[in-house]
């Protein structure tokens, strides 16, 4: 199974503290994942930000969550147990513990409370607020909250870049092509690149050169369309690198490529790498060619070693 939300892991880990005693993290968390028969591939999940599990920052959240409504309580570093009220819960238990259920505890409604105070637009984060005032229970950990936010706001971006560059001019797109070519450190600089362009050009758009020392040379076509691009126009840019003893080939468009032009490219004899709209927009983000930095956030960590006497 996946990976449950944090929501659906307070119940659960909750009753591993049944016992009174005092419990690591860790070992609740293997516990929890053998109760639930979480596959070693379900554990192993990492975050996109590769700093952690799916499952042990779910279950790390939920033990937040908890503590905060005093249904479990921090005895040192990574160790909790059970409190009365805890006790309480598992007595008459529900079908599962939400954040919701959680807001009948006033040490909770006010922990809640600190957190979406700054909801006025201060560039602060708060939890998002239904009409009625009260804030729903995402399913989501805060972590993964900021990680849906930043992805939700990078795809609008790119969705702004590609419509931007299908109004451009079809020089205007050659040129940033090739611009966005050197800026992931293609041929050193803009001024050794060649835009070709021209009529009669068999579909070649750039010349670039692969390294530095100009060893050897990628042929570069760009098609600003809407529609699919299909095989013939990647098999016809293959003749001109053939013509032009070109031995690899890069053709960028701003839609997409046909299932046909994917295998013809595939089993090419020469190099030919297709870059479609999306994948195109997220290398300008990437390599900063067309977009410019706003604003950066720098999110922060309990430092465990400070606090080495606990």
């Amino acid at each position: 199974m996946a990976v449950p939300d944090f929501q659906t892991l307070m119940l659960p880990v909750l009753r591993e503290f049944a016992d009174g005693a005092e419990h690591a993290t860790k070992d609740v968390r293997q516990r929890v994942a053998d109760r639930l028969r979480l596959t070693p591939a379900d554990i192993a999940e990492v975050l996109p930000s590769g700093g952690q599990t799916r499952f042990a920052n779910r279950a790390a959240w939920a033990i937040v969550y908890m503590k905060q409504a005093a249904l479990l309580e921090s005895v040192r570093r990574g160790v909790y147990r059970i409190t009365s009220r805890g006790q309480e819960v598992l007595a008459a238990p529900p079908d599962q513990i939400t954040m919701q259920f959680l807001e009948r505890y006033p040490e909770y409604r006010d922990f809640r409370a600190r957190q979406s105070a700054p909801s006025d637009g201060d560039g602060k984060e708060g939890p998002p607020t239904s009409p009625a005032g009260k804030a729903p229970a995402p399913l989501l950990t805060p972590d993964e909250q900021i990680r849906t936010g930043y992805e939700l706001l990078r795809a609008n971006l790119a969705s702004q870049l590609l419509e931007r560059i299908r109004k451009a001019s079809p020089v205007f797109f050659e040129n940033l092509v090739v611009e966005l070519l050197v800026a992931m450190g293609y041929g050193g600089s803009y001024e050794d690149a060649q835009v070709v362009g021209k009529s009669g050009d068999g579909g070649i758009d750039g010349i670039i050169k692969e390294d530095r020392l100009g060893l050897e040379s990628i042929y570069v076509q760009a098609k600003r369309w809407e529609g699919t691009v299909g095989r013939p126009i990647v098999q016809q840019f293959a003749g001109a690198l053939h013509g032009n003893r070109a031995r690899k080939g890069v053709v960028i468009t701003t839609s997409n490529f046909s299932r046909e032009a994917i295998e013809y490219a595939k089993n090419s004899q020469i190099a030919i790498v297709l870059i479609d709209g999306e994948q195109l927009a997220e290398y300008m983000i990437e390599f900063g060619v067309g977009v410019t930095d706003v604003e950066t956030i720098r999110l922060k960590r309990l430092d465990e070693d400070y606090f080495g006497e606990e």
